[in-house]
């Protein structure tokens, strides 16, 4: 997987859990679990998406890693090296 790719996961992920988020306007290091005000819910649902869409096991403290879209995506690609 690329970091493309991978950014494409990501956001495909949060929209999944949040379907009405405008995705396409969070920038790279944007804190998308404040900007899309989600709770933590939200968030862990995010993670299990996520994971199962990418076959990556995404432990609790891998979870600080996941705060924005370029975090998220250099965590992926990192895992599927």
């Amino acid at each position: 997987m690329n970091r493309t790719d991978a950014l494409d996961m990501v956001r495909e992920s949060i929209a999944s859990v949040i379907p009405d988020a405008d995705v396409t306007a969070l920038g790279p290091d944007d804190v998308f679990r404040d900007v899309l005000e989600m709770d933590s819910l939200d968030f862990l649902s995010f993670v299990e998406v996520l994971s199962e869409r990418s076959g990556v096991r995404i432990e609790d403290e891998d979870t600080s890693r996941l705060t924005t879209l370029s975090g998220s995506a250099d965590f992926l690609v990192a895992q599927m090296r």
